[in-house]
């Protein structure tokens, strides 16, 4: 059998309802629309399976001609023998009565459509792809596109479009919703030295899409053979949890995933019933799934490739980098873009570093970064790399610029580089951002095997983003001390819309989240009556409007009972005012937990800052439920406020392992409650003793 590329398919079909063997690796293929025209996709792609010296039987069918291409064609459909792999290239209403012929005649079981003028196009071209589903479907057959380039593998240049890379075992799989990103991701990619593996472009995904493309690598992935870089262009996810638990399942097995999701900014902050809802956008939404499967997030090609290159190289495993340079320009920028992401570039001093200095010409430093300026050797350079992996203990990455002013060789240089990159157990990334002066020595340099960054701040930006991207997460929420049932008998026994305090009251009793005792009422004498049995001062609220600061209805420090009175009074005035609710005044910094239900993704939850600052500015953090106290605090750690949260200036903090615990027993209960659609805490006050739900809201949607 040929081996598709990777041998990622080697095993073929036995567990994926999606991709089959004929379509992976087909013993017979018919091109639909095939011209002698190579401006047409129809000839275009036929050449590139000519060209890629497809070895099994390979049928044309226009009804224009006799030969193309050198290969006798038929004139319809009807005329072809069974065939495994129908390729259309043909207009979009001939296709339903093409694939209705191949199905029932011709025992086609793989087609790939590249068409356009479907779904994408009108109501029309919807209804006719859902009939072309519909009828592949029926025999178990497995549909790429419409409206896509089709597929690229070692088998076969499914493809009307170039470039057609080399394709090598260990390079990189590409799964793409669009065909023109797929092309601009190979030709930027192939000059950086990153090599590809199989290309899929989805199109529609009218049957199948990114996320069924890998559950099938990930149900026949092997460690040993396959292609352990994955990149994903995605336009829409329609199936997140599929996502999540592939790209989990991958990863885990040893994969590297990159993604770019196109189209995930919202064109306004929506109409919400909370600040959560106005704050979770797709975006961020996204990001979250990518964040718990330990995909790393892309915002462009350029992004998505460096992420590729990066991968490519020994993983980072710990801060501390070394720039080793002799452009001084390029090493300040790219020192800035590292620190500013959390990694450090840090001094390096003392009898070693001084030891170094004494190999370099008069007027190198070797403080960090490391210039050993224009006239540095290939010999120089050698010696700096030997000594950051072997003598300076405190650095665990190198990056080398080196680029050439056009004055001299610098093939020595690459060439130490090339074979320090293989002998180094610290990782080094190389900037050879000469391109055209040294582009001969990139060339070699390249074919070594080795990848490219031409510009190091695209680096600076990548490198840390790889870096944070964690592991997959996998908690399962201890529920020994969560009441399950309670929970569980509030949800079922409520409407939709906003459940009353004490319901909500209930819920965080019974998830274990301390709340601040209160009374509520719409009657005078009895509210003061129950009010008793809190000391003040007291806060007071008013209940029924939902953004309760906007019509001035919270009240602070009511110190005496005329006051109280008088506030109960102005409240009840309040337009859409239910009754008024009491609470002891208590201090400490406002914090933020909230969290928003998203159709296929399930819970975000977020956690910040509360109070106004939530709203202006808008620093928070989240993560798809559940989530453990461990992810929660990384996500607080990572704030922007969070100095203010350890204490500063003499203030005192909060308690940070506290605050953590209660975000993870928000996750769990939005997690056991997915009625819940929205849901603040806005804000819980805390110190370094306690943290006190102040002021909860709860949407319900069943």
């Amino acid at each position: 059998m040929h081996h598709f590329c990777g041998g990622i398919f080697a095993d073929l079909c036995k567990k994926s309802q999606m991709l089959n063997e004929q379509l992976l690796n087909p013993t017979s293929i018919a091109v639909l629309g095939g011209s002698n025209d190579v401006r047409k996709p129809g000839g275009k792609l036929l050449k590139n399976i000519l060209d890629g010296q497809y070895p099994h039987q390979l049928h044309v069918v226009n009804p224009k001609e006799s030969t193309v291409q050198g290969i006798q064609c038929v004139a319809t459909v009807e005329d072809l023998p069974e065939v495994e792999l129908a390729i259309l290239a043909i207009p979009a209403q001939y296709c339903l009565e093409a694939v209705q012929t191949l199905t029932r005649s011709k025992k086609t079981k793989a087609f790939i459509i590249i068409s356009a003028g479907f779904g994408e196009a009108d109501a029309l071209g919807k209804k006719l792809e859902s009939d072309i589903v519909h009828i592949i479907d029926e025999v178990g057959g497995c549909l790429i596109g419409p409206n896509c380039i089709g597929v690229l593998n070692a088998n076969y240049r499914g493809v009307f479009t170039t470039p057609i890379p080399k394709l090598h075992q260990q390079g990189c799989d590409l799964i793409s919703a669009s065909g023109a990103t797929a092309v601009f991701i190979m030709e930027a990619g192939v000059p950086l030295g990153i090599h590809f593996s199989n290309v899929l472009s989805v199109g529609n995904a009218a049957q199948t899409g990114v996320e069924d493309v890998l559950e099938y690598m990930d149900n026949h992935f092997d460690s040993d053979k396959d292609p352990h870089i994955k990149l994903l262009y995605l336009e829409s996810i329609s199936n997140p949890q599929k996502l999540l638990k592939h790209a989990s399942s991958l990863i885990s097995k040893g994969a590297k995933i990159a993604a770019i999701k196109a189209g995930s900014s919202d064109a306004g902050t929506r109409a919400a019933a909370s600040h959560t809802g106005a704050i979770a956008n797709s975006d961020i939404t996204v990001r979250a799934l990518f964040k718990k499967a330990g995909i790393v997030y892309c915002s462009s090609r350029e992004g998505l490739l460096t992420v590729a290159s990066i991968f490519n190289y020994k993983p980072l495993t710990g801060k501390n980098v070394a720039i080793i340079t002799h452009a001084g320009g390029s090493a300040v920028m790219l020192s800035d873009a590292l620190s500013s992401r959390g990694l450090e570039i840090p001094p390096i001093e003392g009898p070693e570093a001084d030891n170094l200095l004494g190999y370099l010409h008069p007027g190198s430093s070797v403080s960090n970064p490391i210039d050993f300026l224009a006239t540095g050797t290939a010999e120089q350079l050698g010696i700096i790399i030997d000594f950051c992996e072997h003598k300076f203990d405190n650095i665990d990455a190198m990056v080398v610029v080196f680029g050439s002013p056009g004055l001299f060789d610098v093939e020595n240089v690459y060439n130490v580089l090339s074979v320090k990159l293989d002998i180094c157990s610290k990782p080094i990334y190389p900037v050879l951002p000469s391109v055209i002066n040294a582009q001969k020595e990139i060339q070699g340099f390249l074919a070594r095997g080795n990848v490219n960054f031409p510009d190091e701040v695209v680096l600076g930006r990548a490198l840390p983003a790889v870096y944070k991207t964690q592991k997959p997460s996998v908690y399962q929420p201890n529920l020994e001390n969560i009441d399950v049932d309670t929970i569980r008998s509030v949800i079922g026994r409520n409407a939709d819309g906003f459940l009353p305090p004490h319901k909500v009251n209930s819920l965080l009793d019974a998830v274990g989240v301390t709340r601040v005792a209160e009374v509520s009422g719409d009657n005078y004498a009895e509210l003061k009556a129950r009010a008793s049995e809190l000391s003040f001062p007291l806060v007071m609220k008013v209940m029924g409007p939902v953004h309760k600061t906007d019509v001035n209805g919270v009240v602070l420090n009511v110190s005496t009972e005329p006051g109280f009175e008088y506030h109960f009074n102005r409240l009840m005035q309040i337009e859409g005012a239910k009754g008024v609710l009491v609470q002891p005044m208590i201090e400490g910094i406002e914090l933020f937990i909230g969290a928003k239900h998203d159709p296929g993704f399930g819970h975000l939850v977020l956690c910040g800052l509360g109070g106004i600052f939530i709203e202006v500015l808008k620093d928070v953090k989240s993560g798809l439920a559940p989530l453990s106290p461990d992810e929660c605090m990384k996500m607080i750690t990572s704030l922007s406020g969070f100095k203010i949260l350890e204490g500063v200036r003499g203030r005192e903090g909060v308690n940070l392992e506290l605050f953590a615990d209660f975000v993870s027993r928000v996750s769990t209960l939005v997690h056991l409650a997915p009625e819940i659609k929205e849901m603040d805490i806005n804000p819980l006050l805390g110190n370094l003793e306690a943290i006190t739900a102040v002021d909860t809201r709860i949407l319900l949607k069943h």
